[in-house]
């Protein structure tokens, strides 16, 4: 079976307001429950083993599918570590949100350069949410950012305001990625949009995050 390689956080810590933060757990369960059907997929954190979790919403089917399946518990408990990773395994790499990526997925360099061996091997690169910071290293080997002159999307900065964290958070996400060269394209806040440039999928918040799995899955089916 193929496989696609899911990247969470392991920043549990949303800066200093004392709140806990971590992967957004629908925006890993809701694309797993879509890519699983015809894929294996592995997880990646910056420190491996059981990263923390934030949106924990059992009330959502999908996330309560998963969060009692002991064979999916038992990948969230052993994440790899990014030195554990063979780039050549994966069809895809998959970059989860939640607040705490804004803190470990910039300027991670292992983490950047498996997302650029998998896309220069045809592969393809997606994210959703706050995904996307990690987004912002990519350098391929022409020198040039995987996102510079592709239209992608993220959290937005009108998002982070509303939900109250604009001054909380490292950086805004949008701003980075534009001042970065993306074309940035968004829908209205908390609304589901999707963008897709070629062999990038990015999606916009955790109400994207299952068109963002429909969309990859999709997109690996036309290869």
């Amino acid at each position: 079976m193929e496989r696609i390689l899911f990247v969470v956080t392991s920043h549990g810590e949303l800066g200093n307001t004392g709140r806990k933060t971590g992967y957004f757990l629908s925006e890993v369960t809701h694309p797993w429950s879509v890519l699983s059907a015809d894929y294996e997929i592995d997880v990646v954190s910056p420190k491996g083993g059981r990263p923390p979790v934030d949106g924990f919403n059992l009330d959502d089917p999908i996330n309560r599918k998963y969060w009692d399946s002991p064979e999916w518990q038992d990948k969230m408990s052993n994440t790899m570590k990014p030195e554990e990773v063979d780039p050549s395994l994966y069809k895809a790499i998959f970059y989860a949100g939640g607040h705490g990526a804004m803190w470990d997925f910039p300027n991670n360099k292992k983490l950047a350069e498996i997302a650029q061996k998998i896309y220069e091997n045809g592969g393809y690169v997606s994210a959703v949410c706050h995904g996307p910071a990690g987004l912002l290293d990519i350098t391929l080997n022409s020198g040039e950012l995987l996102i510079k002159g592709k239209k992608l999307d993220s959290f937005t900065n009108a998002e982070e305001e509303e939900n109250g964290t604009a001054k909380i958070v490292p950086f805004l996400l949008q701003t980075a990625l534009t001042d970065k060269g993306g074309i940035f394209e968004c829908g209205a806040p908390f609304t589901d949009h999707v963008v897709r440039d070629g062999r990038l999928i990015t999606g916009q918040n955790p109400q994207s995050a299952l068109d963002l799995g429909k969309t990859l899955y999709q997109a690996l089916k036309e290869k």
